[in-house]
């Protein structure tokens, strides 16, 4: 049964080209599931994916959401019961079984937030906080990928993804090329101007050539080993700036995506800008974005750089 489970995986990555984050969650989930539906049938565990029935996926998804030691959000369950959906699919496709249990099987349902956007106040905090400390290799590495961060709305990924090679600096503009979400998704180019396009410009010409210990390293944030900076050093950077600024809102790199299109939104951008820049497939994705409400408008307007 595991088997068909990494054969599965394989079948995402190479054949769907998922990002290696979306198969390693796949991965998790299924194999959570595994471990659930082997030990309760009969107290002995099932051993074959063709015994799976809906009895058995009731139970894993009351399991799911009345297990206090998994206190599951709504959203993370149905992201476990899309994963063996979408597992099932496979199964059916790959003729290993002769129908699907989980055709019918109801997702659970998932209350549509609008992501919390900081505040242009609380944005200018969080920009100014790499230049409170000396002006040092890592602040200056810090400034850019802040400013990269919310000036352009890239994700965590296509951020820590980003080579020397993506960056073109000119004298008034510049650009990045970003690639897409999965591995083989076009890639996009994100105008770069002002304070972002400074920060790039001077954390290029002296920060990352202070931290960088090998010619041969293409990446264009690199820690303080001189190596790739990851997406939980880039986490780790963010939470110590919201910090020490004092922001009180829970802030994640996914938030400044979220700033950035919340705020180009009210300055008037259209959504089907704001969508190509986002690099979101469907504008629906991009939509949520219009449900601000009118106050919050206002102040953004009022107080955007």
């Amino acid at each position: 049964m595991k088997r068909r489970i990494k054969d599965f995986l394989q079948f995402m990555k190479l054949e769907k080209g998922y990002s290696d984050n979306t198969v390693v969650a796949y991965q998790n989930d299924l194999f959570q599931f595994l471990g659930h539906v082997t030990g309760n049938k009969d107290d002995k565990g099932i051993e074959s994916w063709t015994e799976v029935d809906k009895t058995l996926l009731t139970d894993y998804i009351t399991c799911l959401k009345t297990n206090k030691a998994y206190s599951y959000s709504s959203s993370t369950i149905a992201r476990k019961v899309a994963a063996v959906k979408s597992f099932f699919h496979f199964l059916v496709a790959e003729k290993e079984i002769d129908h699907d249990p989980t055709k019918e099987l109801d997702s659970p349902k998932v209350e549509k937030r609008l992501p919390k956007a900081l505040t242009p106040r609380e944005v200018d905090l969080l920009l100014q906080a790499p230049s409170n400390d000396a002006n040092t290799p890592k602040s200056q590495r810090d400034l850019a990928l802040l400013e990269m961060l919310y000036g352009s709305g890239m994700r965590v990924t296509e951020l820590v993804s980003l080579n020397t090679n993506d960056l073109k600096l000119g004298r008034d503009k510049g650009q990045i090329r970003v690639k897409g979400k999965k591995k083989n998704a076009l890639s996009r180019e994100i105008p770069l101007n002002g304070p972002v396009l400074d920060a790039m410009r001077y954390y290029v010409e002296h920060g990352r050539q202070q931290l960088v210990q090998s010619s041969a390293e293409m990446a264009l944030f690199v820690n303080n080993r001189g190596h790739r900076l990851t997406r939980q050093g880039l986490w780790l950077i963010i939470k110590q700036y919201v910090i020490a600024v004092g922001i009180s809102a829970h802030v994640t790199p996914h938030t400044l995506r979220h700033s950035f299109a919340a705020h180009k939104l009210s300055q008037g951008k259209s959504l089907q800008d704001i969508q190509q820049l986002l690099g979101h497939a469907n504008i629906s994705t991009t939509q949520m974005y219009t449900q601000n409400e009118p106050d919050d408008n206002k102040e953004m307007d009022s107080k955007l750089r």
